[in-house]
């Protein structure tokens, strides 16, 4: 188990406040897999994921302000070269910047929300020699950068090759259009879906302990956290978007599904519930649901969007109460 695990641990024993702030609890998924079906319940859920103001019409919004002004040609795309490539680049790198590099200077370095709805209050570790750099801040900035970002255009490079090439489906637009909304709309639960798959996968022991633990370094989490991860695991992580080798695709679909899965890795991991104005939250960002991964390691492996967790018992709500039963789960693992 790793030392920070035990440390907090030894924290529940001593009844030490584990959280700055808790957001309302409990935590619950969906209700798209409720029985009997809850059709109200669901459209509720689903606009609210997107309105009046949410990460993911943020990056949606983003997205498409790439593909029309700062995207290549499909045409270019026919023969890998450096240009076109160089230039998707660029573009992430900035994408990046702005949105981790934008929340940290907010809550972190300008400080406008103070602690307020801060879920860990404790600063972030300087001259650790756990970190790259003796820093986390400066440990997740270059693993974000050298190689989340590069890894990011790879694919993205990928599958606009295989679209330009005809190896993979393109969508028929305008004619497509409800497609191209359908998929949009369905992405958040395909995240879920992989993410969890994949987070199980890696939290296996011996890939854990050589590729995951870079990830897991953060106890903590801020912006630049989310996507700072070990080269293999950004390479297993976006393999995401594999997916449209079979399912047709766009430009547009291929830029926001990318951009999803890297700036809202930054957003969830942003250690705040949101960006709060006059004690009303405005903007949704970091995930209660994550942190509490973070902190306990052994709960929380996928999102809220499919209750996977619930279903292979690894869900923790927030409460004591479920608090309680993670505790008596990970004794018996220990015992067994």
């Amino acid at each position: 188990m790793p030392e920070a695990v035990l440390e907090t641990a030894r924290g529940d024993r001593k009844r030490k406040p584990a959280w700055h702030y808790t957001p309302p609890l409990p935590l619950r998924a969906s209700p798209y897999f409720s029985w009997p079906p809850r059709p109200f319940a669901c459209a509720k859920w689903l606009l609210r994921g997107w309105l009046p103001l949410s990460e993911r019409s943020i990056i949606l919004l983003l997205s498409i302000l790439s593909w029309l002004y700062f995207h290549p040609a499909l045409e270019r795309c026919r023969e890998f070269a450096p240009d076109w490539i160089a230039q998707i680049y660029l573009r992430n790198l900035a994408l990046m910047f702005l949105v981790a590099g934008g929340l940290h200077l907010y809550f972190y370095v300008w400080r406008r929300q103070g602690d307020e709805r801060r879920y860990d209050a404790r600063p972030f570790p300087e001259n650790n020699r756990v970190f790259t750099f003796n820093s986390q801040v400066r440990d997740n900035i270059f693993w974000s950068c050298a190689s989340g970002v590069t890894i990011w255009t790879a694919y993205e490079a990928l599958m606009m090759w295989a679209l330009a090439n005809g190896y993979a489906p393109m969508l028929d637009l305008p004619g497509d259009w409800p497609w191209l909304v359908l998929m949009i709309l369905l992405l958040p639960a395909w995240e879920t879906f992989h993410f969890f798959l994949i987070h199980r996968l890696i939290h296996w022991p011996p890939l854990y302990r050589r590729i995951h633990s870079l990830h897991h370094r953060n106890t903590n989490v801020g912006p630049w956290s989310g996507l700072s991860m070990h080269p293999v695991e950004h390479l297993i992580y976006l393999s995401t978007v594999l997916i449209h080798f079979v399912v047709p695709a766009s430009p547009l679909l291929i830029i926001f599904h990318l951009q999803y899965f890297t700036l809202s890795a930054a957003t969830t991991h942003a250690g705040y519930e949101g960006i709060a104005v006059g004690g009303k939250l405005l903007l949704p960002l970091g995930t209660y649901h994550h942190q509490l991964h973070h902190r306990y390691f052994e709960c929380n492996y996928g999102g809220l969007e499919i209750p996977m967790d619930r279903w292979t018992g690894n869900f923790h709500d927030g409460t004591p109460e479920s608090h309680q039963q993670f505790l008596a789960r990970r004794r018996q693992k220990a015992n067994a």
